[in-house]
């Protein structure tokens, strides 16, 4: 497969999986917020998405049974159909549809995800790693990013059914470029029996210094999650309206998403995993002081609008850096379960630091969430750095953590 059909299909299938998380992680949250549910409320919702934190319970089935193209078409029509469904229903006067369907997505691309990221990790070399998780990372906070801002302005301007129609629009495009995969392509390399399979995940956990390796990922996240989980309300408690919110982080968040996740990649193939993740994490720290500043009441509109710019560059170079060294941590014999482990533990520790930083805010008010999630994000940088210096980490780590690619690709 050329680099140019990597890219479409790959490209395709995270922004299938950020397109409805941005709508039930972004927009639904100010939906809440301006039906008077409180922080805390709102953060509960993030259970709804306990199939992104349970994936590694049936990742090894995905990774070892079917095909990936059976697997991913099968889950792509799905979601159409989801989306395409609530554009039917009535939901005016209730959210409880709103939040059935949401642990629906949930379900349909956790696994969606096991399922690419496998392909992922057995498609791009060593090289083309940084690359790839740019492109992972652009399009999956662009489909966040079309799913909070492009979903939520059509919502205000025309109400429920044309925005579940356009997102099922949206995600039968995505459909196109799975059709192109080969039919024989695998799903894993041993098919075990199922007893042997049903434990799998744990000899996976079990591997020398995968353990350790989650704590140190999972810090470096943590304070980013703690001040970020709560923008959409904040954004909201400011006086900005939905329109505004949509524009904010429909137009300005798609361009630095974009360009965050570029820079994330150059820096991981050029700088090396280490000083990509250091230089990385600092900025990820760095953009949430404007927040702490607007929380304080400086700046007004503006100081939000720089925040929201600094949040999706620097957020988006962390996560491609990070992301880039734990698909380095991975076997591929095992791909799909190895990344799943590893993203599991990133998505229980991101909702954690959610409601942390959510009962931080009821009881202190946004600027004490966002200095907190400052301190923890400084210290998670900090750990992740000395860790892996220190061999706190899988042994395939080690042959790429200082290695940088030249330019040529020759």
């Amino acid at each position: 497969m050329s680099l140019r059909q990597k890219v479409l299909l790959l490209g395709a299938l995270y922004l299938a999986q950020g397109l409805p998380f941005g709508f039930f992680t972004q927009a639904l949250p100010v939906l809440l917020r301006d039906q008077g549910y409180s922080l805390k409320a709102i953060s509960l919702s993030g259970f709804l998405f306990l199939p992104w934190a349970l994936k590694f319970v049936w990742a090894p089935a995905v990774d070892h049974y079917g095909t990936r193209r059976q697997w991913l078409l099968a889950l792509q029509v799905a979601a159409v159909a989801a989306a395409a469904a609530l554009a039917l229903i009535n939901l005016d006067g209730s959210l409880w549809p709103v939040l059935v369907a949401m642990l629906v997505f949930s379900l349909i691309s956790a696994t969606q995800d096991i399922a690419t990221d496998g392909l992922a990790i057995n498609l791009l070399g060593p090289r083309e790693r940084g690359l790839g998780n740019g492109l992972q990372v652009g399009a999956y906070r662009l489909g966040m990013v079309l799913g909070g801002g492009l979903l939520l302005w059509v919502f205000a301007r025309y109400g429920w059914p044309l925005m579940f129609g356009t997102m099922a629009a949206l995600l039968a495009l995505t459909v196109i470029p799975v059709l192109r995969l080969p039919r024989s392509q695998p799903s894993g390399h041993n098919a075990p029996s199922w007893a042997a399979l049903s434990a799998l995940w744990w000899q996976r956990l079990r591997q020398p210094g995968v353990i350790a390796f989650i704590a140190l990922i999972c810090l470096y996240k943590a304070g980013d999650s703690i001040g970020a989980s709560l923008i959409g309300p904040f954004m909201h408690d400011s006086g900005l309206s939905k329109t505004q919110i949509a524009l904010l982080k429909g137009t300005l968040g798609s361009v630095f998403t974009v360009a965050g996740a570029a820079a994330g990649a150059w820096l991981a193939w050029r700088l090396g995993r280490r000083r990509a993740l250091l230089w990385s994490g600092l900025l990820q720290a760095a953009s949430l002081v404007p927040y702490a500043l607007a929380a304080g009441g400086l700046g007004g509109i503006p100081m939000i609008s720089s925040a929201c710019i600094a949040e999706h560059l620097f957020g988006g170079m962390a996560t491609v850096a990070l992301f880039t060294l734990m698909m380095d941590a991975s076997d591929p014999q095992h791909a799909g379960t190895d990344y799943t482990l590893l993203a599991c533990a990133l998505v229980l520790t991101q909702g954690m630091a959610s409601f942390v930083g959510a009962s931080i805010g009821d009881a202190a008010g946004y600027p004490a969430l966002f200095v907190s999630g400052i301190t923890v994000a400084l210290l998670g940088c900090a750990a992740l750095i000395s860790g892996v210096d220190r061999g706190v980490a899988p042994h395939r780590v080690s042959g790429s953590w200082h290695r940088t690619w030249p330019t040529s690709t020759a």
